[in-house]
């Protein structure tokens, strides 16, 4: 089954369509032009790791994800794309290629069968676009197709059957990289359309990074090291939470076949497009470098913030994905949405994703030893997006906002006790206030270094109009290694307060033994939450507390649709249609206040209708963490399955659906008639 969302992009309808056509004028017996001008193939190269180039992952420019075909995608952009590289320092940052995508040519080659620039975007041509990017001294990137077509549904020429003369004109023109995508193919089969144009591009003798954009249909991982520098592992990624999500739990498991020269690639970044906060493009860019994954920018600098530079040009972060020993992070654990991740650096450190998936904070904790690390008296650890440097006994621990990533770099160094001791900040339970009603919160303040934190003092504010009382001891004079301040807190939300999440924040202050004085922080989101009702009733219509979803948002009464809100159908499963309940894409989770007034979920769940005979889910329903009922795997061809789930006592009821193990591929999940009974 295809890894693509079941509403792909623009860009993946197209190749759909090219997969359709292929099979129809496959079917009516077409045959694949000859090469034009093709010399005969060499004699097959040898492994793309071998010929020097992509040793770090490829870093640069992709405009696809920003203009895709707009008339914006022309010379002038990719000028000022160069531009901004060498003046906001991106270049220095080890940003190289300006890549163009699909639509950069005419419809037609020429008389001589050779591939023509659009006259209106690039009335200069590419060779003098390639010569003004030389001249900054960075390299352009081309983009075609192992097909008859590109994906671009006006027809753009793609190289199959002229894959020697193609490879030839990209090199005259001084082209640096090569995307080929996977459109039109006819049906040839994809290793051997891919290894010609790997043939044709060492014919020319120019060195060309390979990029293989075969979306993962045919497993490239195990086969494309030989043909390319990077490949795809997966369908197109969009600018949208649960897209990055997915695509980044589908590259995690396939560190084995990354190394110097040939990487996995789980598609360019979507940093600065504005479908995700801040929050989410940090953790974005924290796992493609954790993943050593090519850093190709998809977002058009010309308009974009301070923010989205401040991201794109952390350099801290940059080294893990450019670490010359080339190892792809792997995952340690992932359970309840927790994820810890750690990548072996070259000079012995690791570096460490503490990652939470879910909408609401999380504390995350793992080990100098569970990463890798040998014994030592002391280790030291940098946070790469906060800068500083502290020292531990060996433990790794802190409070991850939703959908964020804390990205340590973490070594055994002798000289720890140069630096102050780490101190996390936590807070213990979910901190769910009901307006107007008095909650009690406790917070702690833990060393975790070698050395003791001295003068500890904590504090704790939220928002304008609440009020935040200490209720036992805020200061102690000393906290040796694992020592605690605990404080509980008494906090009130206005009686007016609207249902929603709200920011406290935690701060401690300290001394090391050296006298250094040191202020902590980190933020936890309090949510005012409503009561279920007495009785209970319809889960969809209380309020959600968090919810993400594989593609488009979580639809209520509706199926998920396509990828905007409330694009949905009748919720049908088995040609049974349900007026309530809940349209989902695995992989979505959705949690729930009840409150521990509530004793019983219920619904009838399965594939939606609307996909046809696509798809495959799984369905969870979690109580506080614990997994209180689930089904397996569900197909569309089975009728609608009852699911119970026993929640008394619960404050938090989730609701998980996860892809049946064959890829995400048209996995919409329905909630139907779901109930919760109190």
């Amino acid at each position: 089954m295809r890894h693509l969302p079941s509403r792909p992009t623009r860009a993946s309808r197209r190749r759909v369509l090219g997969a359709l056509v292929a099979g129809l004028l496959c079917t009516a017996g077409t045959v694949v032009p000859a090469a034009a001008h093709a010399p005969a193939p060499p004699p097959a190269a040898g492994p793309r790791a071998a010929n020097g180039l992509a040793l770090t992952p490829p870093m640069g420019f992709n405009n696809w994800n920003s203009t895709h075909c707009r008339a914006e995608f022309d010379e002038e952009m990719v000028r000022g794309i160069a531009d901004i590289f060498v003046e906001k320092g991106l270049k220095d940052a080890g940003y190289e290629y300006v890549n163009l995508d699909d639509c950069w040519a005419v419809p037609e080659r020429d008389a001589e069968g050779k591939l023509v620039a659009d006259p209106v975007r690039f009335p200069h041509g590419i060779k003098a676009v390639a010569d003004y990017v030389h001249a900054k001294g960075l390299k352009l990137g081309i983009y075609t197709s192992a097909g008859t077509r590109t994906c671009d549904s006006v027809g753009i020429p793609g190289a199959l059957g002229h894959e020697f003369s193609d490879a030839r004109q990209f090199a005259d023109w001084g082209v640096d990289y090569l995307k080929y995508d996977n459109c039109n193919n006819q049906g040839v089969d994809a290793k051997e359309r891919y290894t010609t144009m790997r043939d044709a591009l060492a014919a020319t003798g120019r060195p060309i990074v390979y990029s293989i954009c075969e979306w993962g249909e045919n497993k490239p991982w195990e086969w494309a090291a030989e043909l390319g520098n990077l490949w795809r592992t997966t369908g197109d990624i969009n600018d949208s939470w649960g897209s990055m999500l997915s695509i980044m739990k589908q590259n995690l498991p396939l560190s084995a076949a990354a190394g110097p020269g040939h990487w996995n690639d789980p598609d360019m970044l979507e940093v600065g497009n504005g479908g995700m906060t801040d929050t989410e493009y940090r953790t974005h860019f924290s796992m493609w470098s954790v993943m050593a994954a090519p850093l190709l920018i998809g977002s058009d600098l010309r308009t974009a913030s301070r923010e989205t530079f401040d991201i794109l040009s952390n350099e801290e972060v940059i080294a893990v994905d450019q670490d010359p020993l080339g190892k792809q992070g792997k995952v340690l654990s992932s359970e309840g949405g927790r994820w810890v991740v750690a990548k072996e650096m070259k000079d012995g450190s690791r570096a460490v994703a503490l990652f939470n998936e879910t909408g609401s904070p999380q504390r995350i904790a793992t080990t100098a030893a569970a990463v890798g690390l040998p014994r030592a008296s002391g280790y030291t650890v940098r946070d790469l997006w906060d800068h500083t440097t502290r020292n531990t006994a060996g433990g790794l621990s802190t409070t991850v906002p939703p959908h964020g990533t804390v990205l340590l770099r973490v070594a055994a160094d002798r000289r720890w006790a140069a630096h102050p001791p780490g101190v996390e900040l936590a807070l213990e339970g979910s901190p769910l206030v009901e307006a107007g009603r008095t909650a009690t919160l406790t917070t702690k303040a833990t060393d975790l270094g070698r050395t003791p934190a001295l003068t500890v003092s904590a504090a704790l504010t939220g928002p304008s109009g609440w009020r935040v009382e200490a209720a036992s001891p805020t200061r102690t004079a000393a906290l040796p290694t694992g020592g605690a301040l605990a404080t509980r807190w008494r906090v009130t939300a206005p009686a007016g307060a609207s249902p929603g999440g709200y920011d406290l924040a935690l701060t401690a202050q300290y001394r090391s033994p050296t006298g250094e004085r040191i202020r902590s922080a980190v933020a936890f989101r309090a949510h005012v939450v409503v009561p279920p009702p007495a009785g209970g009733g319809y889960l969809g219509d209380l309020p959600q507390l968090s919810a993400s979803n594989g593609y488009g948002p979580v639809e209520k009464d509706t199926s998920n649709g396509e990828s905007a809100a409330g694009d949905g159908h009748p919720l049908t499963i088995g040609g049974q249609v349900y007026a309530k309940g809940l349209g989902v894409h695995a992989a979505s989770s959705v949690e729930y206040y009840a409150g521990g007034a509530c004793d019983t979920v219920t619904a009838q769940v399965g594939v939606d209708d609307e996909k046809g005979s696509k798809g495959s889910v799984a369905f969870e329903i979690r109580a506080d963490g614990r997994k209180a009922a689930s089904t397996g795997v569900l197909t569309n061809a089975m009728a609608p399955q009852p699911l119970s789930a026993d929640v008394t006592g619960a404050q938090v009821v989730r609701l998980v659906v996860t892809d049946g193990g064959d890829g995400v591929d048209s996995d919409h999940g329905d909630w139907g008639d779901l109930r919760i009974t109190c």
